[in-house]
């Protein structure tokens, strides 16, 4: 840098400095809060001037200005404050090259272990490439597994072509469930920026689902959020239910029902009385899934008696918005097995990435604050359960979702080259992309075709007449001569809105400030001093570049607007034949643009992000770089003076606008839907879930054990012979026999089960072993899932044991049955079980292998004494990696054994006699010499294997699952099955436990937590957390009670009576 520059930037950080110190003596004693925390509720000028310094100049500047002030040292207090100043700024601005220089070698590092991870991903899927794999389809023209975007799904763009795809939806009753949990969301008068979480999401989901709901073809769309029910905010949000009025839709007129059309519903989670950010939504996310499956159940068999012939009508699909929507939506659309999608909305990973450059917060206080790693987590978990993400511009895919471990864009296009010749991936998958632009609602739409100058001489003095709306007077008193051309920024004070810059280069340009004015909206506010620090801050910031260019009568920024407000802004800019402009550093899409558009406004936007689509598609504006402020001023002074090319724009813009319309974005939305694999529960039963009815008769008991004996296997040779339950069956006595043999026992169980129960006569207060359900957990008022996971099996029989003696009435009585859900194996139960003196039925079911696979009691069992539920496995199967992850798997740990032992004792193997056909197992030695669980999960990510990674029995073994399997999703699973709600179940678990522990606690059911046992498990499991547990873990929930340290039978049944379990 030239000399005089440097001194020139000394100056200019010396002037910022003195005027730090104008602001008072408080600073040095706070200084490091001041610059490392944010200020809530104040505007700090402190924090400002500092921002300044700290972005704008290196480190050379800043350690010149604090030697200057220490060689002038005075004994004048004024000085020494200035040298103790400087030398805070300078250490901070080290802090700041130190994390950037922290980042890159991260970033270095994750693009080395991506690289590994597809020339491992490459090599298994290593038969003859095709012209696709070779890399000559160009990634930004092609979705995953398709076509390019152009050729294969165009635009509607003619009257035949909507009246064909009416006529192909025809006869469909699709149900679609949309999901946006944060914010406050209503059909009408939405409070838009009421809050940081109700903004322009909210506006999307409503529309999107009200428009949906007016297409052809489908029946119903439920947008399921929270139900909030605080005297901080208006009743409407408390409603469980809430009808949205039909867009107009000229000729689609279809057959409607009893419950057809959109529909808002609220389901209660979380603190019943209380409007929470979406950062602590996270502990009640399982609670919002109980809810949201109850409802669609239900809704299902409503739908189904109504268009369904009498059979349940599944959803469609389900759709979640933003990460802990679609956290929610991964944990539904798994339990119910229908096809997900998801819309990010912003992403937390680019959100990271921004932070971390800007380095006044670090990445743990990041995470304190906006719980970001949880966030990346859930949009991970998303990758991995959807079949189509939704994005609003390809920059989102290209520079947004590449940060992903769960999204390659390189190995997803080889993936969809195999997949298009029909060739196998081993296992890998990777959902498509697919750009859909949010849609709009132009019918009320009328652009403004007068202008100021055509007006009657009447209005001569220019002044609003009564007849203009309100909110016209309220910018108009503002200016000089309103008469010119106005320049429209809409955006809420926030400095990624860049709206300082836009000020700077509209004060700055002497031509532009005689020609046009300048009206910001930002939002709504009373006073600066009651809003947040940072909006304070743009606003003053604003303010004093107004006075510094004197731009009074030029520059309007009323302090009010309402949302009906809006479209007469946007009209007034277009009566004055002016200009929209959107100057954000980066913006994800921008409905404000194509807003703009409809009624007649050209735009001016930045180059960064969605803006780029939207006038390569509208071709009614000009790109500018954001950080370029004499670009922004060149931009606005040409559309603004060139009258030709302001009236081609906006020509072009209302020609095809069309292409941003609702029902163009449905349409392309229903088409991806078809493109989906229908996935739907498969059991085909008429009485599914009838636990409340009484007049169950001998028939219908035998109907079900009919069912599951056809559908069911059974542990015949498996037990006796120590041997997986599902090992290859080419390692039988032969296929013909086995089906024999299975066809025999499904006949001779069938007699027996209908001997005993005609003994029974099917009475209530019958054994439980031949009564009239089967199986027999429907009948009970609750269930207690033993979910401990202990260090030893002698730990868990005493646990056990504790447990029935705590419900030892009930358990004599019926009322309650019990559920093992483990880690464990089927044949290490059946040890267990001998070894507590323990029977089978003692248990109503098993969820073994961490929930993957499902377990019954036989009625036989002595001889056979498991039946293993197969619908469960065709439940989860869902991306199952099959032998492709086992050797992905199998090779980690060769891999694991080579880096870190020295000598030939393995560290991880792998177990044959563990696994099963939906759990590969793997033995560890030194669970301290393992990575963690979340770098495996890693690895298997970027490699495109979709499962969960599970360390258990205190780290001595490693279950890889489905994605879709947990043990908490099967009790969501034998809710679905067999009608057990979820709220009558009780999961008693350890203090802490395996790795999927956090699975087990929240929910609708109740918990009790056993304080003391497994608690060996925090600190070898779960240290090398991507987030705490407490950042998921809801302990004040009312559902969940903790029992004392080293608790007894007493203590749990008085754990159980405050939960109203049992009964004192």
């Amino acid at each position: 840098m030239p000399e005089g520059t440097r001194m020139a930037g000394n100056d200019w950080i010396n002037s910022y400095l003195e005027a730090i110190l104008d602001v008072g003596p408080g600073l040095v004693d706070d200084a490091k809060s001041s610059l490392l925390l944010r200020e809530r509720g104040h505007f700090s000028p402190t924090r400002y001037f500092v921002e300044e310094v700290i972005t704008g100049f290196d480190e050379t500047d800043l350690h010149r200005s604090w030697v200057r002030a220490a060689a002038t040292r005075s004994p004048q207090e004024r000085n020494t404050r200035l040298e103790n100043l400087c030398w805070r700024i300078w250490n901070l601005a080290r802090q700041k090259k130190q994390l950037e220089e922290k980042e890159a070698q991260r970033m270095t590092k994750r693009r080395l272990e991506r690289e590994r991870g597809r020339r491992e991903a490459t090599a298994d899927m290593s038969e003859d490439l095709s012209e696709g794999e070779k890399g000559d389809v160009v990634a930004s023209d092609v979705s995953a597994h398709g076509d390019s975007v152009r050729g294969r799904l165009p635009r509607i763009n003619s009257v035949d072509a909507m009246e064909t795809f009416i006529s192909q939806q025809k006869g469909k009753k699709l149900y679609i469930v949309l999901i946006s949990l944060h914010g406050l969301i209503r059909g009408e008068n939405m409070e838009l920026g009421r809050d940081s979480d109700t903004g322009g999401q909210v506006k999307y989901v409503v529309e999107l689902a009200r428009a949906l709901g007016s297409m052809p073809g489908v029946y119903r769309v439920d947008l399921l959020t929270r139900q909030v029910s605080s005297p901080d905010v208006d009743w409407s949000y408390g409603e469980p239910t809430e009808m949205l009025t039909p867009l107009s839709a000229e000729g689609f007129e279809e057959e409607t029902g009893e419950s057809s059309g959109s529909y808002i519903i609220r389901i209660p989670f979380g603190p019943r009385d209380k409007y929470i950010p979406k950062e602590n939504l996270w502990p009640h996310i399982p609670e919002f899934v109980d809810g949201a499956l109850n409802h669609v159940i239900q809704m299902s068999k409503v739908l189904g008696e109504q268009v369904g012939g009498g059979k349940p009508v599944w959803p469609v699909a389900i759709h979640g918005h933003y990460a802990d929507a679609g956290d929610s939506a991964a944990l539904l659309s798994g339990a119910l097995n229908v096809p997900m999608l998801f819309t990010g909305h912003s992403l937390g990973r680019d959100k990271l990435e921004q932070l971390l450059k800007q380095g006044r917060l670090s990445r743990d206080e990041i995470n304190a604050t906006y719980k970001i790693m949880r966030r990346i987590e859930a949009e991970e978990l998303s990758l991995d359960a959807s079949e189509i993400v939704i994005t609003s511009t390809r920059q989102e895919i290209d520079e947004q979702w590449r940060l992903y471990d769960g999204f390659d864009p390189i190995l997803e296009r080889k993936i969809r080259a195999r997949i298009r010749r029909n060739v196998s991936c081993y296992g890998r998958f990777m959902p498509r992309m697919v750009v859909i632009p949010p849609g709009m609602e132009f019918h009320h739409i009328v652009p403004q075709d007068g202008d100021m100058d055509g007006e009657t001489e009447a209005n001569e003095d220019h002044h609003p007449t009564p007849a203009d709306p309100p909110i016209w007077t309220e910018i108009m008193r503002f200016f000089t001569n309103p008469r010119k051309p106005m320049i429209l920024a809409l955006a809420r004070p926030d400095p990624k809105k860049n709206i300082t810059t836009l000020v700077k280069a509209f004060g700055e340009c002497r031509p532009l400030r005689e020609l046009a004015n300048l009206t910001l909206i930002m939002g709504n506010r009373d006073g600066i001093d009651d809003m947040s620090s940072t909006s304070a801050s743009v606003l003053l910031s604003v303010l004093k570049l107004i006075d510094k260019h004197d731009l009074y009568g030029q520059v309007a920024y009323p302090k009010h607007h309402k949302q009906s407000d809006v479209p007469e802004i946007y009209r007034l800019a277009a009566k004055t034949k002016g200009v929209f402009i959107n100057p954000a550093f980066i913006e994800p899409f921008g409905l404000t643009l194509i807003e703009a558009a409809a009624y007649g406004l050209p735009i001016v936007a930045t180059k960064n992000g969605g803006p780029v689509d939207i006038i390569q598609v509208l071709d009614n504006g000009l790109l500018i770089d954001p950080h370029d402020q004499q670009s922004i001023a060149d931009a606005l002074l040409k559309l603004v003076a060139d009258k030709q090319l302001w009236a081609r724009c906006r020509q072009n813009g209302l020609k095809n606008i069309h292409l941003y319309s609702w029902p163009e974005h449905c349409k392309t939305y229903l088409s991806r839907i078809a493109s989906c694999k229908t996935r739907h529960p498969q059991w085909q039963r008429s009485d599914d879930g009838a636990e409340s009815s009484e007049s169950d008769s001998p028939s219908d008991s035998l109907r079900d054990i009919q069912d599951l004996s056809l559908n069911l296997k059974f542990s015949m040779d498996g037990e006796r012979s120590g041997i997986s339950v599902n090992e290859n069956p080419l390692e039988s006595e032969g296929s013909i026999d086995r089906k024999s043999k299975i066809e025999n026992a499904v006949l001779a169980w069938s007699k027996g089960i209908s001997r005993d129960t005609r003994k029974a006569g099917f009475s209530e207060k019958a054994d439980h072993n031949s009564s009239g359900k089967f199986p027999v957990l429907r009948r009970r008022k609750h269930l207690i899932v033993i979910a401990v996971d202990c260090d030893t099996i002698t730990d868990l029989i005493e646990t056990t044991k504790k447990i029935f003696e705590a419900t030892e009435k009930e358990r004599t009585e019926g009322s309650i049955g019990y559920i093992l859900s483990t880690s464990l194996t089927i044949i290490e139960i059946r040890s267990f079980l001998v070894s507590g003196g323990l029977g089978p039925n003692d248990f109503d079911a098993f969820i073994c292998n961490s929930g993957s696979d499902l377990y019954y009691p036989s009625i036989n069992s002595d001889d056979r004494p498991f039946v293993v539920d197969f619908y469960y496995h065709s439940h989860i199967e869902y991306r199952w990696g099959g032998e492709g992850l086992r050797k992905t798997l199998v090779r980690w740990a060769t891999s694991t054994n080579d880096k870190k032992s020295g000598s030939e004792e393995q560290i991880v193997t792998a177990s044959e006699q563990l696994s099963t056909d939906y759990c590969y197992a793997f033995k560890v030695q030194k669970p301290a010499l393992v990575p963690p669980v979340k770098e495996l999960r890693k690895l298997l990510r970027i490699q495109a294997l979709r499962c969960h990674v599970i360390y258990c029995q205190n780290g001595n073994r490693l279950n890889v699952i489905p994605v879709t399997a947990s043990r908490s999703q099967a009790l969501r699973y034998l809710y679905l099955r067999w009608g057990v709600e979820l709220s009558k179940m009780v999961v008693v678990a350890g203090e802490c436990g395996d790795t999927d522990y956090e699975g087990l606690l929240g929910g609708l059911h109740k918990s009790v937590v056993l304080k003391g046992v497994g608690s060996n498990a925090i600190s070898q499991l779960h240290t090398n957390r991507n987030y705490p547990l407490s950042d998921v873990l809801a302990f004040d929930s009312p559902n969940i009670v903790q029992t004392t340290e080293g608790c007894g039978s007493d203590d749990i049944r008085g754990a159980l009576e405050k939960l109203e379990v049992v009964k004192n």
